[in-house]
């Protein structure tokens, strides 16, 4: 048995056989938490179950965290919005000194002011990728070398993007040689989109939309996640993963606590495990997003796509990191969008 679920049971025992408890996760859906490899080991040396609620977007699982006290005990929160939950009060200190996995986190990770503030940690760093797009291998011999693929007339109507504001003008940031946490001339990122619009077939807001897209043969080429794109090519699409040479998006999600839940040991159990090399190992083989966790990432063999790619030095050097936006400037985003949109 895995030391870190000999570490669980021990520490069932020394709690008297801790009584079970339901651990309610919210979280997108297949994404690594809901796997049956990482909940059945976890309940059978715990004895707490898992049981899932899924959200389709980051405002959705804010507002969910605010309208149901009570009935999350962990929650998947990209590192942008770690802050905001923070100051609403919807997220609760983790104690992370009996964390057997945080370790393996290296600080740039794990003190990133994102997660932390005054030194009290809210989110667990666990997974990270990157946003840029991929293309249909059995239609595109060679992958393009940069983001202005999207715009070219050869894929008019065989093209899609994520219907998210933020997304989408950081992708237009790109490819005006913006940077994306800082867009001075949104004038430029505004008309790069509406360039961009008619060569569209479509918008994506899933991962299952985006496969189903793809295995219909629907698209060419697509805006993606670099996790999404691997598990879509271990499930046999024709998915090739591009990092162009204006850069890509990165971001961090973590894992936090809810400051409601009423399970918040059971919980921090739970994202111990999901820390853990070796179930990190396991899910890289379906697919999965690079793990914050350094020992984990190590331990991929070398021909793994998060560390054949994510891992290659120059491919690092073109990823600049999402940092928080104010609620100004995404309402301002959120305009230009919904405008772009109704003018089609």
């Amino acid at each position: 048995m895995k030391p870190a679920l000999l570490s669980l049971l021990a520490l069932a025992v020394t709690t008297g056989g801790a009584v079970a408890e339901e651990i309610r996760v919210l979280n997108w859906q297949g994404y690594g938490t809901d796997q049956e490899f990482a909940t059945a080991p976890f309940a059978e040396a715990t004895g707490h179950s898992i049981v899932h609620e899924y959200f389709n977007s980051e405002q959705e699982m804010l507002t969910k965290l605010r309208t149901n006290p009570g009935a999350y005990d962990v929650v998947l929160v990209n590192a942008v919005y770690t802050q905001q939950a923070v100051a609403e009060g919807l997220l609760a200190p983790i104690d992370t000194s009996g964390m057997e996995n945080y370790a393996g986190v290296p600080d740039s990770f794990a003190q990133n002011p994102m997660l932390v503030e005054e030194g009290t940690v809210y989110g667990v760093p666990w997974t990270w990728g990157l946003t840029s797009f991929a293309i249909n291998s059995s239609v595109i011999d060679t992958a393009p070398d940069s983001i202005q693929a999207l715009w070219d007339p050869a894929y008019a109507g065989r093209v899609s993007i994520r219907d998210d504001a933020v997304e989408a003008l950081q992708l237009a940031a790109l490819a005006t040689g913006q940077d994306i946490n800082d867009i001075p001339d949104l004038e430029a990122a505004e008309a790069k989109l509406a360039e961009l619009l008619p060569n569209l077939r479509t918008f994506w807001s899933s991962e299952n939309d985006w496969n189903q897209f793809m295995a219909a043969g629907e698209l060419d080429i697509a805006s993606y996640w670099s996790g999404s794109a691997s598990r879509s090519a271990s499930l046999g699409l024709p998915v090739e993963f591009v990092v162009p040479q204006e850069g890509a998006i990165g971001w961090l999600d973590g894992l936090s606590v809810p400051a409601t839940s009423e399970h918040k040991e059971a919980a921090q159990q739970f994202i111990d495990w999901m820390i853990d090399p070796e179930f990190y190992v396991r899910w890289d083989q379906d697919g999965a997003p690079a793990s914050a966790n350094a020992e984990a990432a190590a331990a991929l063999p070398e021909e793994a796509f998060n560390k054949r790619v994510l891992g290659d030095p120059e491919v690092a050097a073109r990823v600049t990191f999402q940092t928080p936006l104010s609620n100004d400037r995404r309402e301002t985003y959120l305009e230009i969008w919904q405008r772009l949109k109704a003018a089609q």
